[in-house]
């Protein structure tokens, strides 16, 4: 498979506020893992009256670094990008000790479920629904949303205009500069994750991302063409290991698809690869019959 070049290189501490651009300012939630890299980024948009977006999971240690950063200064909205535990929770907290308004796309729309121990945030129900296209404004700022579903069905990316640079877009999970992104059915859906990619690259006037995890992505528009032709070689190495007569395990896919891999991400790679065998067997191109074939 064609090789994609992630940026892990990311030296921001836990509680540390650093501006990346005039007007945004990113902090970074001590919740390492394999699946957060260094921890969940919490980006702070403008100045005097902000917006707070993603404030990670219920951890006391970043809901005080976020009153910290904005010192003297109202948030006036907390925008969650989508709703898994290591990025909405905190909301509770944070309003409770600004008073600001949530917005987001929404509730979590698919029922529990604990593939990966991120699991959905059904507590969260936003005070702003945000549908693609909606806009939320403050004083000096403007965040329009991007309705990008396949690792979360309510997941959205914001658009920024009136502080940093032009094209600067917050992609949550959807696009992260250290790896890709899990998408774990039945919230996640390979179909709506691959179009939501194409969705993107039509915006050729991104010039910056700002990811939920790991460092900030210039030249946006040419790794998301790399995400996209990774994952369609995916699909035909799914394709090509799979056998029209004798139907093949899930775990046994596993390694014939993505060879030698970290233990700790091969329960994230099968239900990847769960969600590309759904989108095939969609388009008629598998089926499942006690395994999985090639049609």
């Amino acid at each position: 498979m064609t090789p994609l070049h992630h940026r892990r290189d990311d030296d921001l501490a836990p509680g540390e506020i650093r501006e990346i651009a005039p007007g945004i300012r990113r902090l970074l939630c001590p919740n390492p893992s394999p699946f957060t890299f260094r921890g969940t980024n919490t980006w702070i948009i403008g100045r005097g009256s902000v917006a707070v977006v993603d404030p990670g999971p219920a951890n006391p240690a970043h809901l005080a670094a976020i009153l910290r950063a904005v010192a003297g200064e109202t948030v006036s909205h907390v925008v969650i990008t989508h709703t898994h535990r290591d990025h909405s929770p905190g909301a509770a907290a944070l309003v409770a000790a600004t008073g600001a308004a949530t917005a987001g796309f929404g509730p979590h729309l698919t029922p529990r479920t604990e593939e990966l121990g991120e699991g959905g945030d059904h507590g969260f129900s936003p005070d702003i629904t945000m549908p693609d296209g909606a806009m939320l404004e403050g004083a000096d700022w403007r965040l329009t949303a991007v309705h990008t579903p396949g690792h979360c069905a309510n997941h959205i990316s914001l658009g920024i205009e009136g502080e940093g640079p032009e094209g600067t877009l917050i992609s949550g999970d959807h696009v992260m500069a250290w790896s890709t992104t899990v998408v774990s059915p039945p919230d996640g859906a390979m179909a709506a994750y691959m179009e939501s990619l194409e969705r993107l690259l039509a915006r050729d006037g991104d010039r910056l991302y700002l990811p939920g995890h790991g460092p900030v992505l210039p030249d946006p528009l040419s790794y998301v063409a790399g995400l996209l032709r990774h994952r369609r070689e995916r699909e035909a190495k799914v394709l090509a290991a799979l056998s029209p007569t004798v139907p093949m395990t899930l775990e046994a896919l596993v390694p014939a698809v993505y060879g030698p891999i970290d233990e700790r991400l091969v329960r994230g790679a099968a239900r990847s690869l769960y969600a590309h065998l759904l989108k095939l067997g969609d388009e008629g191109q598998v089926v499942e019959a006690g395994g999985w074939r090639r049609r």
